[in-house]
């Protein structure tokens, strides 16, 4: 499968939101990235579906979004109407996982489902029917900036093994120190949708970085 790049627009500079979204779309990312916290199911409060439809505003790249919050299903809707075209829930949460994601495929979005860093991958198994991704967390989700976990690499092997047995077309994204030091490990391994936020939109050159990281990509097979 070829890469897909997705920069997380959580590290972007918020008071220039549609410059640096700007620098990044000369890059030519795949999608970018939203990162929902409610202060409940991690330790961090970003922002809600106002945010989105500021985006949908800003880029006609496509938009995907990572929902660590307790009742996704109240915002799901929001999510959907105001343009996002991915969601993760998460598999950890106290609702119902099959619900909520058969929820967001019926909303006429792509479903996907978030594992944290402990998490099993064969927890998956039973909603790959209605899966589009699965995001490996290599890192604790709630904050941006955070060094990548090196067992997300086995996971990700593990991972591949069973969705290409069941349903090769699902992708992988990763989520947490993803750079140029890393990706190429993780394009290798099986996963190829790449969610980049410090490694992005810290660099000096935002558009260039995204660049890097798709070479990386390419040059790693």
């Amino acid at each position: 499968m070829e890469p897909i790049i997705s920069p997380s627009i959580l590290s972007a500079n918020f008071a220039r939101l549609e410059e640096d979204i700007r620098k990044a779309e000369s890059g030519n990312p795949d999608y970018f990235h939203l990162d929902i916290m409610d202060g409940h199911f991690v330790p961090n409060i970003s922002y809600g579906p106002m945010i989105a439809r500021t985006m949908r505003r800003i880029t006609k790249k496509p938009l995907d979004a990572h929902l660590m919050i307790t009742n996704p299903d109240k915002y799901i809707p929001k999510f959907v109407d105001a343009g996002v075209g991915l969601i993760y829930p998460h598999i950890e949460a106290p609702y119902d996982v099959y619900r909520t994601v058969q929820l967001i495929t019926d909303l006429g979005a792509k479903a996907g489902i978030t594992l944290n860093p402990g998490t099993p991958v064969e927890w998956v198994e039973p909603l790959i029917d209605k899966l589009d991704a699965v995001l490996l967390m290599s890192v604790c989700p709630g904050f941006g900036g955070q060094k990548f976990i090196p067992n997300a690499l086995e996971k990700t092997r593990k991972l591949r093994q069973i969705l290409d047995e069941l349903k090769p077309e699902v992708h992988i994204a990763i989520d947490g120190g993803v750079d140029t030091t890393t990706i190429g490990y993780l394009y290798e391994a099986g996963a190829n949708f790449f969610i980049a936020g410090s490694a992005v939109f810290k660099a000096k050159d935002i558009g260039q970085a995204v660049k890097n990281l798709r070479a990386a990509c390419q040059t790693s097979k």
